[in-house]
């Protein structure tokens, strides 16, 4: 029986969210809710949800500029998935086996991370030379409803993702 309890456990899966700016925390809701997968939501204290339902599970970390990615990256295990825009951390978790999607619906790959890292660093050095580039667009129906679609194909195709 014991034996059991741990296989099942070892198929439950998680989806963290990288929150302090995600725009799609009610799609992420929704859709676990469908699957019926847990979801942890990862903030800095700065970004404090008192507007969010309780029965959302928050973790709250230090206000320190990483503190919500090194608590993703600590946490994670092999088949989970992560919401983030952040290039870096997707990076770390790729390595780590585990899914990984922009806000917009956009899968993190192996094969694409490089040349994702190098723009990002091409965009820093701009910037710190007072070469401002734009902004990401604004987020708007198209995007939500491909975050959506992409998110229930990747829960649907990996059977272990169900509690």
């Amino acid at each position: 029986m014991e034996g059991w309890r741990i296989s099942l456990l070892e198929k439950e899966r998680t989806i963290f969210v990288d929150a302090d700016a995600c725009p799609v925390k009610d799609e992420v809701l929704k859709v676990a809710a469908d699957f019926r997968v847990n979801v942890i939501f990862v903030a800095s204290f700065e970004h404090f949800q008192v507007t969010r339902k309780e029965e959302e599970n928050w973790k709250y970390v230090d206000p320190h500029k990483e503190a919500a990615d090194l608590y993703i990256a600590n946490h994670v295990r092999p088949g989970d998935l992560v919401v983030t825009q952040d290039i870096g951390l997707a990076s770390l978790l790729l390595g780590k086996k585990v899914f990984v999607m922009s806000e917009r619906g956009f899968l993190f790959e192996e094969n694409s991370i490089d040349l994702a890292l190098f723009r990002r660093h091409i965009s820093q050095k701009l910037r710190r030379s007072g070469h401002y580039t734009k902004g990401p667009k604004k987020l708007v129906k198209e995007d939500r409803e491909r975050f959506v679609k992409e998110l229930q194909k990747i829960l649907s195709k990996n059977e272990g993702f169900t509690c």
